[in-house]
């Protein structure tokens, strides 16, 4: 079989969160499950996620897919597979690919965090692949087909023989955000003895994951972005993003001395398969819920870490417990 990917691949580091990993994860998949992967080289899948003007938005989503097209009608494939936002998506582009005979798949894995309502760009796919329990009763709603499985990970063969212990601290690995912050501050603060080992990017003020540049935006336009943002997610959501901006981003001395920077990928896996205890944290941060009760999900790390041989602890969140008869290579499942 045959796929294509269109799995936001880059010869460009943009500033946008981490992304590069997904086509390490999802090629080499589909090559252990012995099927074969296309792309169209040079094409720039992640700068569709880099804001822009709505102007420059239209310029590159009409450049791709004119492009992927005339790719796919010269290059015939089985399954095209993507993880597009709804800002990147053209339906009617997607709707010429299955005029082709090919079967167009879209994987996402933030519904949850992004969506009260499934956009309507997703009905424009056969399949949608969803990673998030709670996010089927959405897809349901919605009337969109769907199938829920895993996130993909794939490790080298070397990384599935379990490591023995090789530290006796708590590991958390993953970039700063809000509720992680508060988190780890309310551990800390009742046990500032434990062990904890914190690595990833913003933790310690040496980002090397860069910023989304500023949109400049002029009064009319903010008011026009406020507004819009009431309409989509209602009154107490915004008066909520409202009071967190009060909230100080700065981390505590105590919190601080647990911080140990960024680490290499190399690292990633050797810290996540030897240290005594694991560290997931399932909780999200989102204006649809109040601070101090926010909503949780199931996360890569709930996947990846136990395949890594992990003695790994993370906070329960609902369909967490079907994962344990799924642990398998998430390409062999779709295909």
């Amino acid at each position: 079989m045959k796929i294509f990917l269109a799995f936001l691949q880059s010869d460009t580091k943009h500033p946008i969160p981490a992304y590069s990993f997904w086509q390490y994860y999802i090629k080499n998949g589909i090559i252990e499950a012995d099927h074969t992967w296309d792309e169209l080289p040079g094409l720039d899948w992640a700068f569709g996620l880099v804001p822009k003007s709505m102007a420059e938005q239209f310029a590159w989503k009409e450049k791709t897919w004119e492009q992927t097209i005339s790719y796919l009608k010269k290059n015939p494939v089985d399954i095209f597979l993507s993880y597009l936002y709804p800002s990147q998506i053209d339906i009617n582009a997607i709707n010429q690919i299955k005029s082709l005979g090919i079967t167009c798949i879209n994987f996402f894995c933030d519904n949850i965090r992004e969506f009260k309502r499934i956009p309507a760009e997703f009905s424009a796919f056969d399949l949608n692949w969803v990673p998030e329990y709670k996010a089927i009763k959405l897809y349901q709603k919605a009337g969109y087909n769907y199938i829920n499985l895993p996130m993909p990970i794939w490790l080298e063969p070397k990384l599935r023989i379990p490591q023995g212990e090789d530290n006796s601290q708590l590991t958390f690995i993953g970039s700063k955000d809000i509720q992680r912050q508060l988190f780890f501050e309310e551990i800390i603060l009742k046990r500032p003895d434990l062990p904890l080992a914190i690595y990833g990017n913003g933790w310690s003020g040496d980002a090397t994951e860069p910023a989304p540049p500023a949109t400049p935006y002029s009064f009319g336009n903010k008011v026009a972005y406020q507004f819009s943002f009431m309409k989509e997610q209602g009154m107490l959501p915004y008066l909520r993003k409202l009071n967190q901006r009060k909230i100080s981003a700065e981390i505590s001395p105590a919190l601080k001395s647990k911080v140990s920077g960024t680490i290499s990928f190399e690292q990633y896996n050797q810290l996540t398969s030897s240290s005594m205890i694991t560290v997931g944290v399932n909780r999200y941060p989102s204006f649809n819920f109040p601070l101090q009760q926010p909503g949780t999900y199931s996360r890569l790390r709930d996947i990846e870490a136990p395949m890594l041989g992990a003695c790994y602890l993370t906070e329960y969140t609902e369909g967490l417990e079907n994962w344990t008869t799924k642990l398998l290579f998430i390409t062999t499942l779709i295909v």
